[in-house]
């Protein structure tokens, strides 16, 4: 392996060890860890901030590659019964791990790439918004996907005003899988 991916899988253990506590990681930290220069860091990923946000890509990306897991795991349920239960992983994902979450969130509304995790998620979702609305036309259903997902981020990026708003603790699991079902008969007219 060599330096750079040495610091990245580094910088991972410590953002998973620390868990919230992201401010708690230093640039000193991650070179100990990885057992390299304090300067290599910075050589290979500008700051510790550009470090953070392509480590956390990777930790959110290996959640949404479970989507392929989930959809075997379940074929037996009605494609709307697949998006409940995965709407429901997605946002217990955002909340567990919240901060990583929201700078995952936030870096793919700021640095927009094709296979960033929130393109990703769209694609997941996709195919079970066209198996809920056979009737719907492509475009109809990308466009229902696309509001799908921004509604999932914006609530959970603002989930206290959203709270506020809705007057429902969404920060609790249960009041989160009743809105996003209420979301999915809204946006899937069903």
């Amino acid at each position: 392996m060599d330096n750079k991916e040495t610091i990245i899988q580094a910088a991972i253990a410590l953002i998973e060890e620390k868990g919230e506590d992201l401010d708690t990681v230093t640039v000193r930290e991650i070179s100990k860890r990885a057992g390299v220069g304090l300067g290599l860091v910075n050589y290979h990923f500008g700051n510790k901030d550009k470090l953070i946000e392509l480590c956390v890509e990777r930790i959110v990306n290996s959640i949404v590659g479970q989507f392929q897991y989930i959809r075997e795991k379940t074929q037996d349920l009605t494609a709307f019964e697949k998006l409940e239960y995965l709407g429901g992983m997605t946002f217990d994902f955002l909340f567990e791990h919240y901060t990583v979450s929201r700078i995952s969130a936030l870096t793919d509304m700021k640095n927009p790439k094709p296979d960033d995790n929130t393109h990703r998620t769209y694609d997941a979702y996709l195919p079970l918004v066209a198996a809920c609305r056979p009737d719907w036309d492509e475009q109809t259903v990308k466009r229902k996907t696309y509001c799908l997902i921004s509604i999932m981020q914006q609530t959970f990026l603002r989930y206290e005003t959203a709270s506020a708003i809705l007057d429902m603790d969404l920060s609790q699991k249960e009041n989160r899988r009743t809105w996003h079902t209420q979301i999915l008969h809204d946006i899937l007219e069903v």
